[in-house]
């Protein structure tokens, strides 16, 4: 009897404990239900914010891609294909924010342009370096991104060059044209375009400085991703050190076979042709190897008109020093005769007084006889 009734108070101790932790338990349940509801009260007043924002053109772009994922969840799909559509639908969103066209309904920004200056040493004349540049439908054979360029006037050319995995086309106008000296284009794209200017200066008469200017206005989902890290002067950069490799390694070889467009634009008009300035020049040239013979003449006049005048400063210096030697030679004679005239002079002097002395020995002596 007293080890059941041990057994009994034991069970109801045991039954007491339990009672005790379920009751614990149940409250840690309810406690969690409670914060866990509060919590998703508060992600669904957070969730119908930014559905009101981006309703407005100011949503973010992971609740494009939550709403998409959801969306297509509901529509039968796999949660993973559902989450793979959702991070591409993010991800574009994103991308559109950077770029500066916003969500939809809102208003685009305005892209500020890239400015891009570089500038490169050729080792050869000014001109060599300006004709070589003026031969646009050159450029696909040695610069990389350049694919095709027509010339299709005097002043407008036609592009083709790769961005990236596409293909982008432009019209380039120039406005501003002197041979040897620069060229100012603008340009229109259905892509963006590109304004410039490019200078040509000497530094020595086999060294051109090429100082390029550019000003790219981007449009286009790869022009403007590019532009975030300024892809397009790093390929600016690297064009022209193409161009500075042709010249330096075939355009030396044979400069005069390059024949540079040698006309002048001003204000978009043509105010010279390639013709006219090329006759200009050469009428220029021959003046010029006419002028050498006439100059290389007074050059020689004069050197003979300078010989003669050394040749008779020359001559009278000599006859300066003969009549200071005559003079010299006639002032030592005349000394010399004024010596003699004192000597005789001194020596006559002198015989006055040997004289009446004789006279009266002879006296004496007659006297005596």
């Amino acid at each position: 009897m007293a080890g059941q009734t041990g057994t009994k108070s034991n069970g109801r101790v045991v039954d007491k404990v339990t009672d005790a932790l379920l009751g614990q338990l149940r409250k840690v349940i309810v406690a969690g239900e409670e914060r866990a509801l509060a919590a998703v009260s508060r992600r669904v007043g957070s969730a119908t914010e930014r559905l009101t924002d981006y309703a407005k053109g100011s949503g973010e772009p992971g609740l494009v891609a939550a709403a998409t994922g959801f969306k297509k969840v509901s529509e039968g799909k796999s949660p993973t294909s559902a989450a793979v559509g959702g991070g591409l639908s993010g991800i574009k969103e994103k991308f559109k924010n950077l770029i500066g066209r916003g969500g939809k309904g809102g208003k685009s920004k305005k892209l500020k342009l890239t400015n891009i200056v570089e500038a490169i040493d050729v080792g050869v004349p000014v001109r060599v370096a300006y004709n070589q540049w003026t031969q646009f439908q050159d450029f696909p054979g040695f610069m990389k991104k350049v694919e095709s360029v027509e010339q299709a006037s005097d002043e407008k050319t036609n592009w083709k060059a790769q961005v990236w995995w596409s293909h982008r086309t432009w019209e380039a106008t120039i406005v501003h044209q002197v041979p040897d000296s620069s060229i100012v284009w603008r340009s229109k794209g259905p892509k963006g375009h590109v304004d410039g200017s490019v200078t040509f200066g000497a530094l020595a008469s086999n060294l051109t400085r090429i100082l390029l200017v550019l000003e790219y206005h981007p449009q286009g989902l790869f022009e403007r991703t590019g532009n975030l890290w300024r892809a397009q002067g790093r390929r600016a950069r690297l064009e022209l050190k193409h161009f500075r490799r042709h010249v330096m390694m075939q355009t030396i070889l044979d400069p005069d076979g390059v024949e540079g467009w040698r006309g002048e634009i001003r204000d978009g008009q043509i105010v010279k042709d390639h013709e006219t300035a090329l006759h200009e020049e050469e009428e220029r040239d021959k003046q010029e190897q006419q002028d050498v013979p006439e100059e290389e003449q007074e050059d020689q006049e004069d050197q003979e008109d300078r010989e003669d005048q050394e040749e008779d400063e020359d001559r009278e210096e000599d006859e300066d020093q003969e009549e200071d030697e005559d003079q010299e030679e006639d002032e030592d004679q005349e000394d010399e005769e004024e010596g003699q005239k004192d000597e005789q002079e001194d020596q006559e002097d002198q015989e006055p007084e040997r004289k009446p002395a004789g006279r009266r020995r002879v006296s004496s002596k007659r006297t005596g006889g």
